[in-house]
């Protein structure tokens, strides 16, 4: 081959490696770009640790979402909690377990009874309606024990006293009954579930715990929670509960059977009178 044709042999072939490479950039330069994905599942948090108060009620800041990542008719399951606790939305699925709407999360609170101390870790998940762990998160409970600065309600009821009853008060004069203040379905409904959960506290022997409950119920206006409320004071029906080592109080049976008379009971007027015959 002559000199020539080398030359141009050689151009060609050059030509040739720079339009391979500019079709190798242009397919990198224009191909198109791969992400990984995150993840897009809802979350729950609360506080790693919780300092609680035994016989309150203490505000459990539990946040689930965001919203637009919790499918529709999802739960918050709360397990491990202290025996005989209680939450103060949802219910109990057995033994230290409740569940709670994700719309109730708001103002949830534990409500402990007062023979209870030391420590608990709880569990909380986002379930879906099939039951699918969506997330999952965990805290230690530390348990402040009884103090002076509980209620005197509840010291009441869970201190035995030796001492004998003071004189019973005879009853104030029962004034005429008002008519009971209108509740709406809602509201009625949403206490009589406050009942509901008072006699489940009171049938395990829960009095103190049955006691916050009733009192909730009578301040929504429900005269059966002022009945309910007034029988856990009443030395009569104490005894009938066989409530062995509770000081019954009949001055604040007294008063919360004449708030059930106020809401329309008809029955408040007889234990009043009894009351008084005593």
């Amino acid at each position: 081959m002559s000199a020539a044709g080398t030359d141009r042999a050689a151009t060609r072939s050059r030509r040739t490696a720079w339009a391979a490479a500019g079709l190798l950039l242009a397919a990198v330069a224009y191909a198109p770009a791969v992400y990984p994905q995150s993840g897009s599942g809802p979350t729950v948090s609360l506080a790693t640790t919780l300092k609680v108060r035994a016989a309150a009620e203490t505000a459990i800041p539990i946040e689930a979402g965001p919203p637009s990542t919790v499918p529709r008719g999802s739960i918050v399951r709360v397990q491990g909690l202290p025996h005989l606790s209680a939450l103060s939305a949802g219910h109990s699925i057995g033994p230290g377990a409740w569940v709670i709407p994700i719309g109730q999360l708001s103002g949830l609170k534990l409500i402990l009874p007062g023979a209870v101390s030391g420590t608990a870790d709880i569990v909380v998940t986002v379930v879906a309606t099939d039951g699918t762990v969506l997330a999952e998160a965990r805290s230690h409970l530390v348990i402040d024990p009884q103090t002076d600065s509980v209620p005197a309600a509840v010291m009441k009821a869970l201190t035995p006293q030796a001492a004998p009853p003071p004189p019973r008060a005879a009853p104030a004069p029962v004034p005429a009954t008002p008519p009971a203040p209108a509740m709406s379905d809602q509201d009625r409904e949403r206490a009589l579930r406050l009942v509901k959960r008072g006699d489940e506290h009171l049938a395990q022997g829960g009095i103190a715990q049955a006691r916050l409950f009733y009192e909730r119920a009578a301040e929504a206006g429900l005269a059966v929670g002022a009945m309910a409320l007034a029988t856990t004071y009443d030395p009569a029906e104490l005894e009938r509960l066989g409530g062995q080592g509770l000081q019954p109080d009949p001055a604040a049976a007294a008063k919360w059977y004449t708030r059930a008379r106020q809401l329309g009971s008809t029955e408040a007027a007889q234990r009043l009178q009894r009351l008084g015959a005593r």
